[in-house]
């Protein structure tokens, strides 16, 4: 009699829990963010990447992390399509003119002339970082953090004597790679050389068949990966490399406010980490470069002060076009041009 007596109670709580189970998983489910870049594992995109995650554990967030490092999405420029997109919410990635021609503007030369003026500028809390949310808002990006990669310079393949220091006069029949963007064919043109738009991906083999004698937007990391087709490595430090570390804006509006506020706390975290550790990797890349056996030269303060003129009055005009009047006016004054 007891036994069914409390046969209706006990079939009552399992119903109940029953019909809990769902949602008691569904608040214990892990959110899922995919995270993609086109870099190997000795690029700072991947030490940023691992850091995030180990800041996202120190937060407590419950954010899975499904990363995908070296390209296996797609080339830098595909993977950006696909953060604006929302189909891989989280990239880093270099400016995309192709999405808007503002993101140029990222590839100025002479903005900053060392890693201190770097940080004041590009760096945590930096003048930059408004601007470009302010831009990559309209392609539903936000900025979490803008990674340094060190100065960008010029390099010469294996077997090219010529090492151009003085332009436009060095310059001159000499085919360098430029990024597919109308400032770099803008500044290696003002430069004096003959700029061929290639992507990335096609560089190393015209490199190593000398479809092309040098390549440009080169920094220390880059010449390494690519040492053995590198005869020498001019530092023309014609402008600072950075990056955009985006995360699609509809996807972090769409978490749940806690999950939020860890990721951007975690993202914060991480870049004042990358930030201090940037400079001495980039040193420390230059150092190998060096005793792989690659020329090593800097450019004499004559020749250095001539190469900012040069582009001071024809590319930064030509930037002020896409950009306009009040965002150059601001890049002047960081610069220090009157």
């Amino acid at each position: 009699m007891i036994k069914t007596k409390f046969t209706p109670l006990v079939g009552s709580c399992l119903l109940a829990a029953s019909l809990l189970l769902p949602s008691i998983q569904t608040a214990q489910a892990s959110e899922k963010l995919m995270l993609g870049h086109a870099y190997p594992a000795d690029h700072i995109f991947h030490l940023t990447s691992t850091t995030f995650m180990d800041e996202l554990k120190n937060e407590g967030a419950d954010i899975k992390v499904d990363y995908h490092p070296g390209g296996g999405l797609g080339d830098w420029a595909s993977i950006f399509e696909q953060s604006m997109d929302g189909v891989v919410p989280m990239t880093m990635s270099f400016g995309a003119s192709e999405y808007d021609a503002r993101l140029d503007l990222s590839w100025l030369s002479y903005v900053v002339d060392d890693w201190k003026e770097a940080r004041e500028v590009y760096g945590p809390n930096g003048k930059m970082t408004d601007v470009y949310n302010e831009i990559l808002n309209d392609l539903d990006l936000v900025v979490l953090g803008i990674i340094p990669t060190g100065f960008g310079s010029i390099a010469m393949r294996k077997g090219m004597e010529a090492v151009p220091t003085s332009f436009p006069g060095d310059a001159k029949g000499i085919k360098i790679r430029v990024p597919p963007i109308p400032i770099g064919i803008e500044r290696f043109e003002n430069f004096g050389f003959t700029p061929v738009p290639m992507p990335f991906s096609e560089l190393y083999t015209a490199l190593q068949l000398g479809t092309i004698d040098a390549r440009a937007t080169a920094p220390s990391v880059e010449i390494w990966q690519m040492r053995d087709v590198i005869e020498s490595y001019i530092l023309t430090k014609d402008y600072f490399e950075h990056a955009f570390w985006v995360v699609n804006k509809s996807w972090l509006e769409d978490l749940p406010a806690q999950d939020r506020n860890k990721l951007l706390a975690a993202s914060e975290a991480t870049m004042t980490k990358i930030w201090d550790e940037a400079e001495a990797i980039d040193a420390g890349f230059l150092e190998k470069v060096r005793d792989s056996g690659v020329n090593v030269v800097e450019l004499s303060s004559a020749d250095m002060a001539n190469a900012k003129k040069i582009l001071y009055a024809k590319e930064w005009p030509f930037m002020e076009k896409t950009v306009g009047p009040e965002i150059m006016d601001m890049m002047r004054k960081i610069a220090g041009i009157n």
